[in-house]
């Protein structure tokens, strides 16, 4: 005669898991790691037996990595950066998932270090990683807790990053920008020179749209106003727009109803593809970012003289010292400031190169910056 099912065990594939709900401690969501169904069985026993004892007389209940990592992204689902999380926590899985918070430490995280930088991940990457194993650990020792009133982790362990060379921003000088821009096609042209007078973020660039355009009378122009829902740092951001970022928005205008910048009728979602990669290779600059673009335009705001506070606005940082209203005088200042970047003014910036050259073929040292060429369509 065939056995029923056992309450609390289902199969997935040929793993046997727990799934229970237990009264006075909650939900008991785990794999039993066996496909014998005794076994899983006998598990299952020895696990409620446990449980009893953690209710009963107060103990610290177990809670693997894995469970703790489920809670994080079910309770987080509203962040921007939730999906970059989701992975970090998908890679960390293979090596700390399946343990016990209490064991999950600098030590147990150090094969998982040694496989990525053997495969030639980025410090950067690495550490972003890391960071959010960190979240996830301080969460535990410092929030959620037991029905018993404990929390799933006693102490947080200190978590060190990677060791390794951060790569550097790279502002543009008028030149490379001149043999940038004519090797892009028409629309990634658009979205470059824009970005090189607005400072966007590529999340802001790409998905800028039409209705959150606001004409000002007084200026006789108008201003972006971005939500925060669009914005890194989640705070709405006014955009105001020099003279060149006014003309490539005009040429973009009754091409799309929704969208600013679109390709073959459809809302351009990305920037680094085939196209700007070839591009960046013939123009000299093989390892250029778009973030570069945004570091191009306060570099230039600064060179001309533009206050840090003015910086801080254009660029859309989180401030203090920034007002969250702004009059006509006070866009006017800042579209006053953002026009100085417009016309390409000789001068030398000293940039150092730590390596031996750089795959755009400069010099290391000193270089001069601004020494010549004018901006594509200005």
């Amino acid at each position: 005669m065939a056995r029923g099912n056992t309450p609390g065990l289902i199969k997935r594939g040929r793993i046997w898991h727990i799934k229970k709900r237990i009264k006075g401690y909650g939900r008991l969501n785990e794999s039993t790691g066996t496909t014998d169904r005794v076994e899983a069985e006998r598990y299952l026993a020895f696990r409620l037996n446990q449980i009893r004892q953690i209710t009963i007389y107060g103990e610290r209940p177990p809670v693997f990595f894995r469970e703790a990592a489920r809670k994080f992204l079910e309770e987080n689902s509203h962040l921007k950066s939730l999906k970059r999380a989701a992975l970090a926590l998908d890679t960390v899985d293979p090596y700390i998932g399946d343990k016990p918070l209490e064991q999950v430490h600098n030590d147990t995280l150090a094969q998982f270090k040694k496989d990525r930088q053997a495969k030639g991940i980025k410090a950067a990457t690495i550490n972003r990683d890391i960071d959010v194993v960190r979240r996830v650990l301080n969460l535990s020792a410092r929030m959620w807790r037991h029905p018993n009133g404990m929390t799933y982790l006693s102490t947080a362990p200190l978590l060190t990053h990677v060791k390794g060379e951060g790569r550097k921003p790279y502002p543009l000088s008028w030149e490379e920008q001149r043999r940038f821009l004519q090797e892009l096609p028409p629309h990634l042209e658009s979205l470059a020179l824009f970005d090189l007078n607005t400072g966007l973020r590529l999340g802001e660039l790409c998905s800028l749209r039409w209705h959150w355009e606001v004409e000002v009378p007084e200026l006789g122009c108008s201003v972006f106003i971005l939500p925060g829902t669009n914005t890194k740092n989640g705070d709405e951001r006014v955009v105001v727009l020099n003279r060149i970022a006014r003309r490539v928005l005009d040429a973009q205008r009754g091409k799309h109803p929704e969208h600013v910048f679109v390709y073959k009728g459809r809302p351009v979602t990305r920037m680094i593809n085939t196209a700007w990669k070839k591009a960046r290779a013939r123009a000299g600059l093989s390892d250029l970012r778009v973030h570069d673009l945004r570091h191009t335009f306060g570099h230039r705001l600064r060179a001309a003289g533009v206050s840090l506070e003015d910086r801080k606005a254009l660029l859309g940082h989180r401030s203090d010292e920034i007002t969250t209203h702004y009059s006509a005088p006070d866009l006017a200042h800042l579209l006053e400031c953002a026009d100085r970047i417009c016309d390409p003014k000789r001068g030398t910036v000293l940039r150092i190169c730590r390596e031996a050259g750089r795959k755009s073929g400069t010099i290391p040292g000193t270089i001069p910056r601004g020494s010549g060429g004018a901006p594509v369509s200005a």
